[in-house]
């Protein structure tokens, strides 16, 4: 059982910021629209799944870190999900982006849960994370550097809407959890993790 869900796990690191990079194709003009919105949302899931099996990797080693960082990465994840959905509604409904956002900013305290506070926790968790993941030697040094720059970039293409930089940053983002997927796939689980599965089934 553990196999498959490192292989699933694995898998979801890969294709989440593929998925997500994909979306970027079909962005249209200053708005997102309802395929990049629909692909987001299936970048998303990725995330999430993939990122569950990082944290509990990790968890012995950092339990401080992860008990407060996992959550927080969840609602960054789902604000990426909320943008994806607004993109969706643009289209859907035939507003601009500039539109969309005039209208949030009617509902403060919807916008502020929503958006503005889980968009900004997307990159921030990266950031914290690639920084955790190198000083514990979970991922070699170019990987982590490569998971904080490409957080750093992301938000610089996504708050102006500037299709170049996004295919920057999505490809920043691609290389090291493409490496961070592949190592999961690869790896073999420690003596710890083997002794906890084998607990689970005694």
């Amino acid at each position: 059982m553990a196999s498959h869900t490192r292989f699933i796990a694995g898998s979801c690191l890969i294709l989440a910021p593929v998925v997500q990079a994909l979306s970027t194709f079909f962005w249209e003009g200053d708005r997102q629209g309802i395929t990049t919105g629909t692909l987001i949302m299936l970048a998303t899931l990725g995330w999430i799944v993939g990122l569950a099996r990082v944290f509990h990797d990790i968890e012995e080693r950092v339990p401080r870190y992860a008990a407060v960082a996992w959550p927080l990465a969840v609602y960054g994840c789902l604000g990426g999900a909320s943008f994806g959905l607004q993109g969706l509604s643009e289209e859907l409904f035939g507003v601009s982006h500039d539109q969309a956002v005039k209208l949030m900013g009617e509902h403060p305290a919807a916008a502020f849960l929503t958006l503005w506070v889980a968009g900004v926790l997307f990159p921030t968790s990266m950031i914290a994370l690639g920084v955790v993941l190198t000083r514990i030697r979970y991922v070699p040094l170019p990987t982590g550097v490569l998971i904080v720059v490409g957080a750093v970039v992301f938000p610089l293409s996504r708050i102006p809407r500037e299709v170049v930089i996004a295919h920057v940053a999505d490809l920043i983002l691609i290389l090291p959890f493409a490496h961070l997927g592949f190592l999961m796939l690869t790896r073999r689980p420690s003596r710890t993790s083997r002794r906890s599965s084998e607990m689970q089934h005694a």
